[in-house]
């Protein structure tokens, strides 16, 4: 399995605070817990040409996992057109926290994909509601995490294929944090966790999530399905 990790890389450039919870950037630290089960694992930045994303790279990944914040805009249509049509043909995709705004996601979802946000160190405790799913697999009932920014409800996005996971913060809000989609040959998991300000992703349990979500996005080998004017598999008998 080819995994490839994208991320912005502004954040750890512009703030010292995030640069120092990661010196290596969100990708790389993302990178380094997924490459403990994957073998082949790269990275891809905004900044690089064409995103990180050319055809070349965008045909030979298997699951692209998406951080995304403060630069939205700046991802070019084309790529973003590219990301898309990679997941219907097949390319697994999960997104993360706040690339529920990134292009190739919203083009996906086909709304707005808008919510209410506060960042005031709230506890967050993630439920998991589908304990029988491959995402969930080796979790307990629920993932606690001792300051996260605020996400609250309405999320709006279609309803979910499956949903996963259910946040409560302390402020009171909840949020539908773990949810799946399939789009295409693709599939697609969105996992609400990971403001840069916080070291999110050195919790174990949110690194287990995330791997269980690339597991799960990778196409294995289903049909290739054929439209258009069809002949006929047996001889039709004229009348």
């Amino acid at each position: 399995m080819n995994v490839l990790v994208w991320n912005e890389f502004r954040h750890e450039k512009e703030n010292d605070v995030v640069a120092d919870i990661y010196p290596e950037g969100i990708h790389g630290a993302i990178a380094e817990f997924l490459g403990e089960d994957h073998p082949t694992v790269k990275t891809a930045t905004l900044d690089e040409e064409e995103h990180g994303l050319t055809d070349e790279v965008l045909n030979e990944t298997d699951v692209l996992v998406w951080w995304g914040h403060k630069a939205h805009d700046e991802v070019s249509e084309e790529v973003a057109e590219k990301v898309k049509q990679r997941v219907l043909d097949g390319m697994g995709l999960v997104v993360l926290h706040s690339a529920h705004f990134s292009k190739p996601f919203k083009k996906l979802m086909g709304t707005s994909c808008d919510l209410k946000w506060r960042e005031a160190d709230d506890k967050e405790r993630i439920w998991v509601v589908d304990p029988t799913h491959p995402i969930t697999e080796g979790l307990g009932e629920y993932i606690d995490i001792e300051k996260e920014e605020m996400y609250g409800e309405h999320f709006d996005i279609p309803a979910p294929d499956e949903l996963l996971f259910v946040s409560w913060f302390e402020g009171g809000e909840v949020f539908r944090s773990g949810a799946t989609f399939r789009r295409g040959r693709g599939k697609i998991f969105y996992f609400r966790p990971g403001h840069e300000t916080y070291p999110t992703y050195y919790h174990k349990e949110v690194q287990k999530v995330i791997k269980n979500g690339v597991k799960w996005a990778v196409n294995n080998e289903t049909p290739t399905p054929i439209y258009g004017n069809a002949q006929p598999l047996e001889t039709i008998t004229k009348k």
